[in-house]
């Protein structure tokens, strides 16, 4: 009783993989997850799949959020000066992209959008800012205002973590016994203290390669030294809103029921 899913989302039709490839993709995936096994339980690396990787940038953009930083309730908050990430680790927010899926030229409160790195040489740069937790931070606001059916809060347009210089099989090679995680389950994230614990299947990696599937297994860890001990692979792809390659971990908590 395994499941799976495929899906693509484009702005031009010219761009939209065919309704095959989609199934083909889904089917595959569901097969490969028959007959799940248990995880290898302890402190060991943790490979995240380019479709949930996306996810880690986001708990970061949290984080850096004006509102959350006005508020105190960031787990980021007086660690602008630190590196938080690898010197080679850049994430970029992209609005002028060419059919980018979140691309603008302005933001929510009519302010001109421009390209930046969030985070560069593994440092951040800055806060995501509207005009109100500006003013409340004493700073300039920086074209991230999203406005809903609400208050005016922020949001990004195309986001992405850059490639790294390896492919995800050399980044697995030297990994005797690991997880390769597909899918996440829960909300497992405290955005105040970055403790992180979510529900994950996926697939066992053992002496260098994706094995057997697993699954009913959680990750656990906190933000800030997942995102210290994190290294991207060079597969990344371009398909989503916020993209991101393959990521291992280090030393990420694995624990099976």
């Amino acid at each position: 009783m395994q499941r799976d899913y495929g899906w693509h989302s484009a702005h031009h039709l010219s761009d939209l993989e065919t309704i095959a490839e989609i199934g083909a993709r889904a089917g595959t995936r569901a097969v490969a997850r028959l007959n799940p096994g248990k995880a290898p339980v302890g402190k060991v690396p943790v490979f995240y799949d380019p479709r949930v990787s996306g996810g880690l940038i986001g708990h970061l953009l949290g984080a850096i959020s004006g509102p959350a930083i006005a508020r105190g309730t960031s787990f980021l908050l007086g660690k602008e000066e630190e590196q938080l990430f690898d010197p080679a680790v850049v994430i970029r927010d992209e609005p002028h992209r060419l059919r980018g899926l979140r691309s603008r030229a302005f933001d929510g409160e009519g302010l001109p959008t421009a390209a930046r790195d969030l985070i560069a040489g593994g440092r951040l740069t800055g806060w995501l800012l509207d005009n109100a937790s500006a003013r409340q931070l004493g700073l300039t606001p920086t074209g991230h205002a999203s406005r809903g059916g609400g208050a005016s809060g922020v949001s990004v347009s195309n986001v992405y973590m850059a490639a790294g210089s390896v492919s995800p099989a050399a980044l697995m090679a030297d990994v005797a016994e690991g997880v390769y995680v597909t899918e996440l389950i829960g909300q497992g994230v405290n955005p105040v203290t970055g403790d992180y614990s979510r529900g994950a299947s996926g697939f066992a990696i053992r002496n260098g390669a994706i094995a057997e599937p697993i699954a009913e297994f959680t990750v656990a860890g906190n933000l800030i030294a997942m995102f210290a001990a994190l290294t991207p692979a060079d597969d990344l792809v371009f398909r989503h809103g916020t993209d991101a390659p393959t990521i291992r971990i280090d030393g990420m908590t694995v624990a099976s029921s």
